[in-house]
């Protein structure tokens, strides 16, 4: 039996104005997972059984019930996820429209996704022992569900609930939410795949761009080792040393240069200044010993 850590990450919700910086903390956390796990990758003594994997293998992405469309907001920030993670959307507080509503909410939403391009995660259907209630569970997107911290009693039973005045919406019964479909698809039957989908195909087109960028390629022509990579990278910032310590340098001597020029005019004017006064000095002396004589 394989035990995983999960850890959530809770993120708040989008400036309408702004779109782009609202979704620009959320890609660059998800970035800065596949970094670390890069790195931990790029050592020579390397460990990744034991190394902390802390990528983002599920964004549940919460709609608001508007009951009609999605948002432009999120459907921009949709799509800068989907290429980062595997996206499952959700509608929220689902038990604020009415079923006829939440049926035609879902389509709308469906049908908007895929207008706009934007690729969400879906349950994989090739395994036989679970292609069937995948299907099932691609076909009910984007789940709704309700949240509650409350414990409520319906008859002898009790659990999660919301209270109104005109009855009780149960989270874990399936007919008022599919909370419980979720759980089960996400903790029970695709846990593994969704980290293997983020491993293959997220993770992965993030670490060639990484690779790309250091110069390391493997097109079969002119394969480049991670050693050459290094060597050429530690050239090219030893050179940029060199450059900035050169330039540095002759800054340096300019200055000098700039201040004995300025001293040296500064002694001629003072020396002139000082030519000046003793010539009209001894003009003057000149001239009372003239009065005296007199």
């Amino acid at each position: 039996k394989q035990w995983y850590q999960r850890r959530v990450a809770i993120t708040a919700g989008g400036d309408q104005i702004n779109k782009e910086n609202s979704f620009k903390s959320l890609v660059d956390y998800i970035d800065e997972q596949f970094e670390s796990y890069l790195q931990e990758e790029l050592k020579i003594k390397r460990d990744l059984v034991s190394f902390h994997d802390s990528r983002i293998h599920v964004c549940l992405y919460f709609l608001v019930p508007t009951g009609h469309s999605i948002r432009s907001l999120d459907l921009v920030t949709m799509k800068a996820l989907d290429k980062k993670c595997n996206i499952i959307p959700i509608i929220a507080k689902s038990d604020t429209v009415s079923k006829s509503e939440l049926d035609s909410f879902k389509a709308n939403i469906m049908s908007e996704l895929v207008a706009n391009d934007v690729e969400i995660y879906t349950f994989p259907t090739e395994d036989e022992t679970v292609a069937e209630v995948n299907k099932e569970m691609n076909e009910m997107m984007p789940f709704a569900v309700v949240g509650s911290r409350d414990d409520v009693k319906v008859g002898e039973a009790g659990g999660r609930g919301r209270e109104y005045p005109w009855g009780v919406v149960e989270i874990e019964n399936e007919q008022h939410c599919d909370f419980v479909k979720l759980r089960e698809m996400l903790i029970r039957t695709n846990m593994e795949d969704l980290r293997e989908v983020t491993h293959s195909k997220h993770y992965e087109l993030y670490r060639r761009g990484k690779l790309k960028q250091m110069g390391i390629t493997d097109d079969g022509a002119h394969p480049v080792s991670l050693q050459e990579t290094y060597e050429q990278k530690r050239a090219e910032h030893l050179e940029e040393l060199q450059r900035i310590e050169n330039e540095m340098r002759q800054n340096f001597v300019n200055k000098v240069r700039e201040k004995d020029l300025e001293l040296k005019r500064n002694e001629k004017e003072q020396t002139a200044r000082y030519e000046g006064l003793r010539k009209e000095n001894k003009e003057e002396k000149n001239r009372l010993d003239e009065e005296r004589k007199k």
